[in-house]
């Protein structure tokens, strides 16, 4: 049975219950009965007297890369100040009455995935005024297997953003507990700095291996199939391929409608055939890209989430679809509340520069590298001195 950093804080009397509190979380951070953090630590006593939310808001339902404002909450009457609005980072009047900052957000394993960069700021934020961070941690539920860590690592002088500031792989296989211990010695940042582990993960597991389900961490990541395929098709943001936003399935689908469904199936299928399948399928989003229109193209079925390398299928895929559909392929930008004119968009998800230059090898050089292109290094060296789980 897997304990939460937030259940075995529950169990713990602390000397510090009756101090001023600030949490950062959301609605997908929950006890593992699925009580929501926030409400489970006032039951007990905690006196948290202010929130803190990341992108989507603390209800966890807005949309990708949108402005989310300050805002009550509903559910404990407590004052929630975003740190997807006017600020990405906590100043001095929302932490100087504060004594303790709790952080407890559910990560998904993947570089762009925000939440871990609000931490950071968090983190910073705890340093420069002097509070202690006490971070609950959550199992990664793409699982901590750093044989299954991909890169690129990120290239910080040219390619750092809010969907990575720092050098890690795409798929960095680590909690987020680990990687506060980790940027807060790598970076120096000096913060009073405490994780509460998790009991009975190991390594290995993935989220179905300690629960039978799935709290949507965002409108987006909706099901455990959607994060561990997060890391291989979200690089469509960046191009004219719908990746399923506004579906029922999204970050599970590709299409467009100038694509040839069976064809696009049959061509993956005979390039890519270890531990993911497609199925030719047709969507139609309601928002987003191509919204109302009927788009023709795949369903990604991982068959074997051991073996599944999902940067390198996601690359692949991208690369299949320019080369079958030369002149109806392009990349696109993608705007958000971070980056309002979308540009690069492909540079700061993969963290390199000029990476569009990369799919302009011909196939078979693209594929031999490839392997290459995605090794996460020495990653699995790094990050060892602060991996608080066994294999």
């Amino acid at each position: 049975m897997v304990q939460l950093g937030i259940d075995r804080l529950l169990l713990t009397a602390w000397d510090w219950k009756a101090r001023r509190i600030g949490f950062v979380t959301n609605n997908a951070a929950v006890t593992s009965n699925f009580e929501a953090s926030r409400k489970a630590l006032i039951r007990n006593g905690f006196n948290v007297v202010r929130l803190f939310s990341p992108e989507h808001g603390l209800d966890t339902t807005g949309p990708d890369g949108h402005f989310m404002g300050n805002t009550m909450d509903n559910l404990t009457g407590l004052p929630v100040v975003s740190l997807y609005g006017e600020k990405l980072a906590p100043d001095q009047k929302d932490f100087e009455d504060l004594d303790i900052i709790l952080i407890d957000l559910p990560d998904i394993g993947s570089r762009f995935y925000t939440y871990l960069w609000t931490l950071t700021y968090v983190l910073e934020a705890g340093a420069r005024y002097g509070k202690k961070l006490i971070v609950l941690d959550r199992p990664n539920p793409i699982s901590g297997n750093l044989l299954l860590a991909e890169g690129p690592m990120l290239d910080e002088v040219n390619a750092a953003s809010f969907i990575g500031r720092w050098a890690i792989p795409v798929r960095h296989s680590c909690t987020i507990g680990e990687l506060s211990y980790y940027f807060n010695i790598e970076r120096k940042i000096g913060c009073d700095l405490q994780v509460v582990t998790c009991t009975g993960w190991r390594r290995h597991m993935f989220h179905p291996d300690w629960s039978e389900s799935f709290v949507p961490a965002s409108p987006a990541i909706n099901t455990f199939e959607t994060a561990l395929l997060y890391p291989c098709l979200c690089f469509l943001e960046a191009t004219n391929i719908s990746e399923g936003r506004g579906t029922a399935v999204p970050f599970r689908v590709a299409g467009a409608p100038w694509i040839n469904a069976g064809e696009l199936a049959n061509i993956f299928n005979d390039n890519i055939k270890t531990a993911v399948v497609a199925r030719e399928v047709d969507f139609v989003p309601e928002v987003g890209r191509y919204a109302g229109n009927s788009c023709k193209g795949i369903m990604l079925h991982v068959t074997d989430r051991y073996q599944f390398h999902a940067v390198k299928t996601g690359l692949l895929l991208i690369k299949l679809i320019m080369d079958t559909y030369k002149g109806r392929f392009e990349w696109a930008p993608y705007k958000t509340l971070v980056n309002g004119k979308g540009e690069n968009h492909l540079t700061l998800l993969l963290g390199q520069l000029d990476a569009e230059d990369f799919f302009k090898l011909p196939f078979e050089g693209f594929k031999e590298e490839l392997d290459s292109y995605v090794s996460n290094g020495n990653w699995r060296e790094r990050v060892e001195p602060i991996l608080l789980y066994e294999d």
